[in-house]
């Protein structure tokens, strides 16, 4: 809140309540979507932004007697930038949501200008448990981190992996999942034999990989942000930890759909946990990625473009839901305990939380057609965050 001017809050709540009067008559809905465009995380942005056309291209562009207008806003990854933005999109351009939030620092930058503007913002990226905490209009359509980590300590125990070092990059989303995967795995019997946390900037992993493989655990039980995937494969082969017989298992993000066959055949075999795979065996999966690859030069969608575009299912059943009533706080109220067939399986919107309840897919990286592809062969249903009540 320091960092907007006196001002502008004044303004904006003066400018915010004049919008809520007024938001019911407007035949247009405008919904504020803000990623990372440019700069490191920009493949995240592509993705997502990606997932949010793909939803309107197969749905239409207006609900509610409402037509949506989407007002896309490049905030480079910085959270002073996506704060300033949302400020915008709500005072100045009259948005009625927000959506987007590549990263956990982006999506808690805005939580004050919720509080002023009382707009939801669907979070499509951002995983950290903490965040729903910290506003009342938060709703979450991709994941919180343990949700992925919690099947795969099952997975593993039960499949005789009993001694395992976990090897997290270091910032809230890892620190969130290896206490997931950690506390899952000694509840079933397993032995954690290290906990090594890897530099968010820059990584590199190959003497973090020698220490795992000094340890000689059975498995490493890995997590790496979306687009960092190929670089950890690459340092693992080269380490020799599959010539030492270690397993590698680790969260989805690793086998990125988005980079999965820049990995080559080292990926094969690969064991993963996660919401989303690009062969997910379904009708609504298939318009999915046929509508994403039409669209967007023939791009494979990954967990990121997914989250986008059930943040646009969730928008267009609240408006439904309102009659085409843009209040914030009855959108929220409307968008509680939702529950539709995404391209990644049923999922809800939990009333108490705001975040999302869904079914967890272990994977195993394999070839079909010629591509590497995620390939699902085993579900754990309606997963919740284990770090929430």
């Amino acid at each position: 809140m320091a960092s907007l001017s006196r001002r502008m809050f004044m303004a904006g709540a003066t400018l915010c309540g004049l919008l809520s009067s007024t938001a019911y008559a407007a035949d247009t809905v405008k919904i504020g979507l803000v990623l990372p465009m440019t700069g490191p995380f920009a493949s995240t942005g592509r993705q997502v932004e990606a997932g949010v056309r793909a939803y309107m291209a197969l749905n239409g562009d207006t609900v509610a007697g409402k037509t949506v207008e989407v007002v896309l806003r490049d905030d480079a990854g910085t959270a002073d930038q996506t704060r300033r933005i949302a400020q915008e999109l709500v005072v100045k351009d009259g948005a009625s949501m927000l959506m987007g939030f590549g990263l956990t620092p982006l999506a808690l930058s805005v939580a004050p200008v919720l509080a002023q503007a009382k707009v939801p913002a669907i979070i499509t990226s951002a995983t950290t448990s903490a965040i729903m905490s910290k506003s009342d209009y938060y709703v979450r359509t991709s994941m919180a981190g343990p949700q992925s980590a919690v099947p795969v300590a099952s997975w593993a125990a039960q499949n005789g992996l009993k001694r395992v070092v976990t090897l997290v990059s270091d910032y809230g989303p890892g620190i969130d999942i290896e206490k997931g995967f950690t506390d899952q795995f000694k509840k079933d019997g397993g032995e954690i034999l290290g906990a090594v946390r890897v530099p968010l900037q820059n990584p590199d992993f190959a003497p973090f990989l020698q220490r795992v493989r000094d340890t000689k655990p059975d498995a490493v039980f890995v997590f790496v942000p979306s687009g960092v995937g190929s670089l950890f494969m690459k340092q693992f082969v080269e380490r020799g930890l599959r010539e030492a017989g270690i397993r590698l298992i680790a969260t989805g993000d690793v086998t990125d759909d988005d980079l999965l066959n820049g990995m080559g055949d080292a990926a094969l075999g690969v064991i993963t946990g996660h919401f989303y795979s690009a062969a997910h065996d379904s009708p609504e999966n298939k318009a999915f990625v046929g509508q994403v690859r039409k669209a967007a030069n023939n791009m494979r969608p990954n967990f990121m473009s997914v989250g986008g575009y059930d943040a646009m299912a969730l928008a267009y059943a609240a408006l439904k839901k309102t009659e085409g009533d843009t209040d914030g706080t009855k959108l929220v109220e409307a968008m509680k305990g939702m529950s539709w067939i995404s391209p990644r399986g049923p999922i809800t919107i939990d009333p108490k939380t705001r975040d999302i309840v869904q079914d967890i897919y272990m994977r195993e990286v394999k070839k079909v057609d010629g591509e590497l592809y995620n390939v699902e062969f085993a579900t754990f249903p309606k997963v919740r965050d284990p770090n929430t009540p």
